[in-house]
């Protein structure tokens, strides 16, 4: 008899949908048999990017490869033939078990490091010139801006430095951030500039990972990087691959994992830079049916993982970027689009039913799967993130226990509820009891990623949470010793909208650049309705730099939150014990190990001697959101201990009164003193 998975153990209202749990999980199992041979591993059969494109064999010469079924010939053109198609530089046919893999074998001296070439394809009907599918060094003409893949053969093996890092995630605090718009200048950013002026600071700012965007290479710069040509490639608008590779083995030294945002979801439609027509036909990489083919939301083109050279593209492509870059791991992009097959628009998901309705896509799930088990085959210390907002069950469980395997998923309706808060509810509609069963609903087996906001409430048609709460006022009211209402209510809100999400965390925490001071305005990439400006594809640091300015404060409140959070070995696992919310008073707190969290989220009540339930015992104030250095009014004496009050009511279950003072829209957290238990309060408080 067949062992039940855990996920269906664990939870007994699955149990309708068994069958297609368990259906999953035997299809990855299948797939994973069908593709390797005897006595071999997902890690051997995921290495088409050292078979396939350019590579300088033992004794010297080059070789190059290309998978292109439809193709009826191929020949490389490029620096070295004049752009002309030379004899020797002409494709063959391979073997009779590879069907559609396409080889040539040149001299050493037939071309050489930073020759620009691409592949001439002929086909049934036409021919064009193609990247590479392979290539992993793609430039942009300045000119011309015609993308052309480029030879790089380094003198020198890069020098890693980095062999004993493991990533901390106990908690991951992650932060998202672009690698072009991270600069203040106007303009496109590099790797190198980013390692040198950003990187200390999100050190200084003590978390403890990064998850960037945008590094595979992509034609156009405003589509944040989701449309992706070449999939092997980092960008080149950013710089060399050294100067990537230096970038993380820094972030390394400084103790921060480096997180890749992958895009597998999709491919840019271009079929001059992409690999949507590589070989002329339009269903190598992807979908034959139309309606399969073109993803209707995003105008891209959407990968039919049923293929076993897409499986060996994408794994590739993974194992890849692990080894080759030493990424820590990946957050892929677009997972609901994946599992369903129609990509989950217009969906409401208010019960398990529709996770397995039939519209679940089988072979993407496979994919993911594999995908996952191979990771972490290949780094043992990967993280991986799924970005879902679903919440399909088991995504972020393993797969021995019947999941998908992710480590994480993104909690995507946080972000959501609280933009829905902001624009629909007044102030004193914020109820504890809704913004607690928020923070904190979710699966049990499954680790979030819990999140304010990220780029996507950054763009342009949408608004920060800091420009929700201020809005117009930021340009003339963000001084020090300006107290205009409306700043002053937006910078108590905006830290305690973080911490509570900070605080509810079961996994991580994700925050996107610049937002942790209150960053203005919005992001908006150069564009023809913009005059293809970059005043707003960038990030202002002189903002936080700035002593006259109110985001400083910002910013040393979510230093210091992180900090408290990350000194807290495994913070994200100990349990949120809820001890008060009451939203008459909008007052909420709760416990997790000896620190307590108190929120009055109340807009103009202050409580004296506010008693909240805890368990007995000494407790000082550790964090205080209304504290001057965060740009609060210093109401609160962080040096008065408190002390819990027997009440009769609540002794049987263990618990006693605390009294606090509790200020208008402020928060506190408080630690517990162990060695002081059961002292009388000298006074009332």
């Amino acid at each position: 008899m067949a062992r039940q998975l855990n996920i269906l153990k664990n939870d007994p209202w699955l149990a309708p949908y068994a069958p297609a749990i368990e259906g999953r999980h035997n299809d990855a199992i299948r797939k994973e048999r069908e593709l390797l041979p005897a006595r071999t591993s997902l890690v051997d059969f995921a290495n088409a990017h050292k078979y396939f494109g350019l590579h300088r064999e033992a004794d010297g010469s080059w070789v190059f490869r290309e998978w292109a079924p439809n193709a009826t010939g191929i020949t490389l053109i490029g620096d070295f033939s004049g752009w002309k198609e030379l004899p020797q530089y002409r494709l063959s046919r391979v073997g009779e078990g590879m069907s559609g893999v396409w080889e040539v074998k040149m001299a050493p001296d037939a071309i050489r490091n930073g020759q620009l070439y691409k592949m001439k394809v002929d086909w049934p009907g036409g021919s064009a010139e193609r990247i590479p599918a392979y290539a992993t060094r793609v430039m942009q003409d300045p000119s011309t801006h015609i993308f052309s893949a480029q030879v790089y053969e380094p003198e020198r093996a890069f020098a890693w430095t980095d062999e004993a890092f493991v990533p901390d995630t106990a908690p991951l605090l992650i932060y998202e951030c672009h690698i072009g718009m991270a600069q203040e200048r106007e303009g496109v950013g590099s790797y190198s500039e980013f390692r040198t002026k950003v990187l200390p600071r999100i050190a200084a700012d003590g978390y403890n990972a990064i998850q960037i965007m945008a590094i595979q290479e992509h034609p156009y710069y405003g589509s944040f990087g989701y449309h992706v040509s070449n999939f092997f490639a980092a960008s080149s608008r950013f710089g060399t691959p050294e100067e990537l590779k230096a970038l993380i083995d820094d972030a390394h030294a400084r103790g921060i994992a480096v997180i890749m945002d992958i895009v597998h979801s999709h491919a840019v439609k271009n079929e001059n830079e992409g690999i949507g027509r590589l070989d002329g036909s339009c269903t190598q990489y992807f979908h034959a049916d139309a309606g399969r083919r073109e993803h209707p939301a995003w105008d891209s083109l959407c990968f039919d993982y049923g293929k076993n050279e897409v499986l060996h593209f994408l794994l590739s492509n993974c194992k890849y970027w692990l080894e080759e870059y030493h990424f820590d791991g990946f957050r892929f992009d677009g997972v609901t689009s994946m599992l369903y097959y129609d990509h989950g628009l217009g969906k409401a998901f208010s019960n398990y039913g529709d996770y397995y309705d039939g519209g679940q896509d089988a072979d993407a799930i496979v994919y993911l799967t594999l995908a996952n088990k191979l990771i972490h085959a290949v780094k043992p210390s990967a993280i991986t993130i799924a970005e879902e907002m679903s919440g399909m069950p088991g995504l972020a469980i393993p797969f021995r226990d019947g999941g998908i395997g992710f480590d994480y998923r993104m909690a995507m309706g946080i972000p959501d509820y609280w933009i829905k808060t902001l624009k629909e509810k007044k102030d004193e509609d914020w109820h504890p009891t809704s913004i607690f069963w928020e923070l904190t609903n979710r699966r049990a087996d499954e680790k979030t990623i819990s999140y304010v906001e990220s780029h996507d409430q950054a763009l342009v048609g949408d608004k920060t949470v800091i420009f929700r709460l201020i809005d117009a006022k930021m340009y003339w009211h963000m001084t020090v010793g300006d107290t205009d209402p409306d700043v002053t209510r937006g910078i108590a809100l905006h830290k305690m909208i973080r911490l509570v999400t900070l605080a509810t965390i079961n996994g991580g925490y994700l925050n996107f650049m610049g937002n942790e001071f209150g960053h203005p305005e919005w992001i908006d990439f150069p564009r023809e309705g913009n005059g293809w400006s970059y005043k707003y594809a960038r990030r202002q640091w002189d903002l936080v730099d700035r002593q006259d300015l109110q985001y400083r404060f910002l910013n040393a409140f979510d230093n210091s939150m992180v900090a408290l959070v990350s000194g807290v070995h495994n913070f994200q696992s100990k349990p949120v014990r809820k001890l008060w919310e009451k939203d008459d008073d909008q007052v909420l707190a709760f416990m997790r190990g000896d620190l307590v969290f108190v929120f009055n989220f109340n807009p103009s009540k202050s409580f004296d001697g506010y008693g909240i339930l805890a368990p007995g015992g000494v407790y000082s104030t550790v964090l205080s959101s209304d504290d001057t250095a965060f740009g609060g009014f210093g109401n609160i004496d962080t040096t008065v201990e408190h002390f819990t009050v027997p009440d009769a009511l609540y002794e049987p279950a263990g618990v006693e009164r605390l009294p606090l003072y509790l200020p208008a829209r402020t928060a506190l957290v408080l630690r517990k003193h162990p060695a002081k238990r059961g002292r009388k309060p000298k006074r009332k408080l």
